[in-house]
């Protein structure tokens, strides 16, 4: 006798259709969606309007979205429109599908001095595009610069990142923010800095990662990595050139009075070789219509959030997902190439799945807090970049084949590695393994 099969569950935004989370911070988190009615792919970034509220930023995100919707530029991740639930805004954003820059460098270990160049050349168009309209990202680093299908070098969260900035009435930031390898010298002496060039500096580490395959200013105490920054304690390797060496010097001056600003930059011989400004076409008209309806006290306007879970997967977001289509591989072996996720599947329960998750984690130091079919692993322990935390979550894939998605949303990336070394042992009891794995283990 035949089951009937319940029809898949789906969780809607408006006329966008929600799938799989692509980035986790403290305030927000970025989301997978497609347009139900074009078929567009798009990224939605969801915030909590608790938290806006309680932060009092209405009307600093209300400006920032509103600045940011006016920038139209190839270098930045476009957004379309915005919309807000009782409880939530949700920011709808060009999805860039070619990875994360980061990836490039953790998979070939360091660019080509031109390779490095080209994205350098992108990033400081962008970066200057944006400032000549008062948008600062303050949180430049290689895991914020995205690649498109083409490797057009695309900057995520450009502007969203200043949600929780203040500007006091000499003009200047006082919020210590952004990642700290990256972070100008002046943003950590907490004595107000201009997003102009502590924007440049972050640039200017970037293309020493770039270039380098590490960085510049490296330390597990925080305390001596600050030094190194505020010192601007570094050496380049042999292998850049010369030119490239004074570039890299001149943006990495810890005086930000006579660091080099980004018009000095454009004119610099080695920044202009096989130099292409950016062309695009400025948009006059664009609409802030919806921006308003997501701010002001109407209820008109509100979009409904209806989750159901556990989530069902068909096939092609199935194969969308694994890179090779290996269902019985417990995590991607790859261990030289840095992953910030991995997946497994199992044939058992989704309930029991959870339980065996959280019984495997908390003997490994993870605090648990689960929510429905999804789960958040908090570590207790604080490593070189915060307390590695991991988010999991059940997709159904058939009626009794469920795939387990882990990703790293905080923490180290390297010390996500270690982990899952020490946590997929603890998972083997409830991995599916095909008869030809099995055979083959017990030949071993």
């Amino acid at each position: 006798m035949s089951t009937a099969k319940s029809p898949r569950m789906r969780t809607r935004v408006g006329k966008y259709e929600l799938g799989k989370t692509l980035g986790e911070g403290t305030f927000a988190k970025v989301k997978f969606a497609k347009n139900t009615e074009t078929g567009q792919c798009v990224a939605i970034k969801i915030l909590d309007r608790e938290q806006v509220l309680k932060h009092k930023m209405v009307e600093h995100i209300k400006r920032e979205i509103s600045t940011m919707k006016l920038i139209k530029h190839p270098n930045v991740t476009q957004m379309f429109e915005v919309m807000a639930s009782k409880t939530k805004i949700y920011i709808v954003l060009e999805f860039v599908d070619g990875g994360e820059l980061f990836d490039e460098i953790a998979k070939n270990g360091r660019l080509k001095e031109d390779d490095a160049r080209r994205y350098f050349q992108q990033l400081i168009n962008a970066v200057d595009y944006c400032h000549s309209r008062g948008v600062y990202h303050r949180d430049l680093k290689p895991e914020n610069l995205l690649l498109d299908s083409y490797g057009v070098l695309k900057i995520s969260d450009f502007g969203l990142s200043t949600f929780e900035q203040q500007v006091r009435e000499d003009g200047l930031l006082h919020t210590a923010c952004g990642t700290p390898n990256y972070v100008a010298p002046e943003v950590l002496n907490n004595k107000g800095y201009e997003g102009t060039s502590s924007d440049v500096w972050s640039c200017g580490v970037i293309l020493f990662v770039l270039m380098g395959g590490y960085l510049p200013f490296d330390e597990p105490n925080l305390i001596a990595l600050y030094r190194k920054i505020c010192k601007a304690e570094f050496s380049c390797p042999s292998w850049f050139s010369s030119s490239a060496k004074k570039l890299i010097h001149r943006i990495l001056d810890p005086n930000p009075a006579t660091r080099m600003t980004i018009p000095e930059i454009l004119e610099n011989e080695w920044f202009k070789k096989d130099y292409k400004p950016a062309q695009f076409q400025e948009e006059d008209n664009v609409n802030l219509d919806d921006v308003d309806a997501v701010f002001n006290k109407s209820k008109e306007n509100l979009v409904t959030e209806r989750k159901e879970k556990p989530t069902s997967m068909n096939a092609f977001e199935l194969i969308s997902r694994s890179q090779s289509f290996n269902l019985e591989n417990l995590f991607e072996k790859q261990m030289g190439h840095v992953k910030r996720e991995t997946r497994f599947t199992s044939q058992r329960p989704a309930n029991e799945i959870m339980s065996k998750i959280e019984a495997t984690a908390k003997p490994l130091g993870f605090n648990v807090h689960k929510k429905n079919y999804k789960m958040k692993l908090q570590g207790d322990k604080h490593g070189r970049k915060g307390h590695l935390s991991v988010a999991t979550e059940v997709f159904e894939v058939a009626p009794s084949v469920h795939m387990v998605e882990l990703r790293k949303t905080g923490g180290d990336t390297l010390e996500f590695h270690k982990f899952y070394k020490n946590f997929s042992s603890g998972l083997k009891d409830i991995v599916w393994k095909s008869e030809e794995t099995t055979t083959e283990e017990s030949r071993s």
